[in-house]
């Protein structure tokens, strides 16, 4: 049976974080993950994870100055010192409350000087923190235009580099399928490096039901790799999230 990790930078994201953790416990999910959750302390999380026995399976880096136009600070050059700064503060928080992998985002950048230096925050993150999984994720041209890391191919060149058993890919099956195509195809070729599956529908990010891609497919095929966790629900629900949840009656089966 498929399990799956409900991503509450997106789900129940009206309520505190705690009480969306309950949420998804109460809704079925088998794990939760998130983006930023630091304007909550590290030990509200943790007793809700420890209250509901769901376990945390991810959360981000800061993003940096949003209002400024930053999505990441990573592969910034002239931003190092923060970027280090970011991933010492998502560590701390991935220790405090459990959690198993810290997304290591990249930022708006692009060239030589840019892969260079996210290949050598990467390996910064890796040393500071082995017990950890640190992931990479491509996104989006649409979405996210000018972002550095932008292909899975792209992403491959980047570990070949790092060279660090713990920093893996971050397989989001959305912008694998808004840009790359076939998904499947895509999840084979690169299994041995991924760390974390995502899913939401393509092209509008809403429910997994809905959309271009059969995702009755992809979850046999990932299940025929033998993928160990949960697959992490990162959609936009159209309303109410409790609402949305058919979907995991028809996948869970």
């Amino acid at each position: 049976m498929t399990e799956f990790s409900a991503n509450l930078g997106f789900l129940w994201t009206e309520r505190p974080l705690p009480d969306a953790i309950r949420a998804a416990k109460a809704a079925g999910f088998d794990a939760v993950e998130c983006h930023w959750p630091y304007a909550t302390p590290p030990a509200d999380v943790l007793a809700a994870l420890h209250e509901t026995g769901l376990p945390m399976l991810g959360l981000n880096t800061s993003r940096g100055d949003v209002s400024a136009g930053d999505n990441g600070l990573s592969a910034l050059p002239d931003r190092v010192s923060e970027a280090r700064t970011a991933i010492d503060e998502a560590i701390a928080y991935a220790q405090a409350t459990g959690t198993q992998s810290v997304h290591v985002m990249a930022g708006f950048a692009s060239g030589s000087e840019a892969q260079a230096t996210f290949v050598s925050n990467l390996v910064y993150a890796s040393e500071r923190a082995k017990e950890l999984t640190f992931l990479i994720e491509p996104l989006n041209r649409y979405d996210a235009p000018g972002y550095f890391l932008q292909t899975t191919d792209q992403a491959r060149e980047i570990l070949t580099q790092v060279a660090c058993p713990n920093v893996k890919l971050m397989f989001d099956c959305y912008h694998v399928g808004r840009t790359e195509g076939d998904v499947i195809t895509r999840l084979k070729q690169h299994r041995a490096i991924i760390g974390h599956i995502q899913f939401a529908g393509v092209p509008a990010r809403g429910r997994p039901d809905q959309g271009d891609v059969n995702f009755a497919a992809v979850f046999e095929a990932i299940a025929d790799l033998d993928w160990p966790l949960p697959l992490g629900a990162e959609y936009k629900p159209n309303g109410d999230t409790d609402a949305t949840l058919g979907w995991m009656a028809i996948f869970k089966a």
